[in-house]
């Protein structure tokens, strides 16, 4: 089973329980309830004999704590399952606030460096990776490879050695930014 908040037309939200096993076909919607509210949800849920709800092995849903509620209440056999969409969210979101963080250490170093050199009455020549970037430029692009998720919902890491094969401290950064976002999302997960 899937628990889900959908808009209509009209901008009415109403809550939607469906039969994952069903694939769209003939009974996927099991109940469309008007609006969110986790007592009314269940009011509805209830009307659906408790041993049939007992069959429920799994519900999906995002982690609004209204469908939690509603899944505990609902289906008290069925294991929560957080909604695949929700974590590729909070992972893309714990990944950018990461790499900003970063990427403003690179630009004060930077700055530093330039200040340096025209101290010295010297010209700044930013360091170039193999392919071309600066590190702050390749920070700043970094959202685009550094993760990606495949359809199983798994992390995949790109390895951005394929952009810049010898700078070896983007990868040790790397490494930080991935340990700190598993960190950062299991944090999210548990709350």
């Amino acid at each position: 089973m899937s628990i889900d908040e959908a808009y209509l037309s009209n901008g009415e939200l109403y809550t939607v329980l469906t039969n994952k096993a069903a694939k769209g076909r003939k009974g996927t919607i099991v109940a469309m309830v008007a609006g969110t509210k986790a007592e009314t949800v269940i009011a509805i849920i209830e009307k659906i004999p408790l041993k049939h709800r007992n069959l429920v092995n799994e519900i999906t849903l995002d982690m609004a704590g209204n469908t939690g509620l509603i899944a505990k209440r609902g289906f008290p056999k069925a294991t929560q399952v957080t909604d695949r969409f929700q974590v590729q969210k909070l992972a893309s979101e714990a990944l950018q606030e990461i790499r900003f963080k970063h990427r403003w250490e690179d630009i004060d170093h930077e700055n530093e460096a330039i200040e340096k050199t025209k101290k010295n009455k010297k010209r700044f020549e930013p360091e170039l990776l193999t392919n071309g970037d600066t590190v702050k430029q390749l920070l700043a692009r970094s959202r685009y490879f550094y993760t990606r998720i495949n359809p199983n919902g798994q992390i995949i890491n790109y390895n951005e050695q394929t952009y810049c094969s010898n700078y070896i401290p983007i990868s040790k950064r790397l490494t930080i930014f991935l340990k700190d976002y598993e960190i950062s999302l299991k944090t999210q997960l548990i709350k």
